[in-house]
């Protein structure tokens, strides 16, 4: 009841701190908001880039792993792990506050999360497969199986012509493109999908696609090594010992020209030039490792979850150093970036 009284008070703080932001003529960057998931606190908290302080704070459900925002920036939702439970919780970001979750069915040990073309996509673990939730009709519309193990992360096109997911128990990656054909319905020819397995490396789990779209990096956290596949040939071109042992998460900057790698067994990010494919620096963000990593869409900051260190280290772009860290509570690890649109 105490936590309901003050729900609203975290609606007037985000207000107010917007408020304050204008009136001293320091728009915060990129107008939005850096999203926290705190695993151990099981909340989710809005934070102020500016100010590098938390605005306000929600339960997050059982065990948060991901988040996402919609495109409107009125919405969040929550991958809850659990241990191979069923449900995404959604965050009312205007009301500050949890909705019912999301039942998945069988759809179990939920992960990744896109937003894309006004639907929520994500992972199944549990069911090997993938699938899209349409908000507007409070549904999953779509499902595809990967029959790979472990499931875990995804990148979907914004046109949706391919998706991409990690597969870490596998070692793989999985290509999925939208093909016309399987027959003809109503409407005309019917939409299918193919599916290109890729073998990559051994506990390949955080991965992204290269702004322009022509290839996917991936870490491979048992061997250490990054994959390169050539999205065109769906092959891979490169493998770079990158000494990224325990590689959690790994990201491209905005704009394309670098990449870091979080590792959950070293106090190192490792930051790699995209096209010499060697490293830059190797940045000491924490003293015991780090997981999620999100870049600002302004290409001006990189936000890396020290989860064993209970704090979020902000990064600038342009020197590659430390300049802030946020504390929003215990074993940081989900991140997201809002836009209110």
């Amino acid at each position: 009841m105490i936590f309901k009284r003050l729900m609203p008070l975290f609606a007037v703080a985000i207000v107010a701190a917007m408020t304050l932001v204008h009136a001293q003529g320091q728009e915060p960057p990129s107008s939005g908001r850096l999203l926290v998931l705190a695993k151990t606190d099981l909340t989710m908290s809005v934070v102020d880039p500016a100010t590098l302080k938390v605005l306000g704070r929600v339960p997050s459900g059982p065990d948060p792993h991901e988040i996402v925002a919609s495109s409107d920036g009125r919405m969040a939702y929550i991958a809850n792990y659990n241990g191979g439970g069923n449900i995404i919780t959604p965050i009312d970001l205007v009301q500050m506050k949890a909705l019912p979750s999301i039942d998945l069915g069988p759809l179990r040990a939920p992960h990744g999360l896109e937003f894309v073309a006004n639907k929520l996509w994500f992972t199944a673990e549990g069911a090997k497969a993938i699938g899209s939730y349409d908000p507007a009709t409070q549904q999953v519309d779509w499902v595809l199986g990967t029959g790979q193990n472990r499931t875990h992360m995804i990148y979907v096109w914004p046109d949706l012509s391919r998706i991409v997911t990690s597969n870490v128990s596998s070692a793989t990656l999985t290509i999925i493109e939208k093909t016309t054909g399987g027959g003809r319905g109503r409407g005309g020819p019917q939409n299918d999908w193919d599916e290109t397995v890729v073998s990559v490396g051994r506990g390949a789990e955080g991965f992204d696609v290269s702004p322009d779209r022509k290839q996917i990096w991936a870490a491979n956290a048992q061997d250490g090594t990054i994959s390169i596949v050539d999205v065109a040939s769906k092959k891979v071109t490169d493998t770079l010992a990158a000494n990224v042992n325990g590689a959690n998460r790994l990201k491209f900057t905005p704009d394309g020209k670098q990449v870091f790698v979080s590792s959950l067994g070293s106090p190192e990010v490792a930051i790699l030039d995209a096209v010499t494919k060697r490293d830059v620096k190797r940045l000491k963000t924490g003293g015991r490792g780090a997981a999620g990593i999100q870049m600002q869409p302004d290409g001006a900051r990189a936000y890396v979850a020290c989860t064993p260190d209970d704090y979020i280290a902000v990064v600038d772009l342009k020197t590659l150093e430390i300049v802030g860290k946020i504390e929003a509570g215990r074993q940081p690890d989900g991140l997201a970036w809002v836009t209110r649109r």
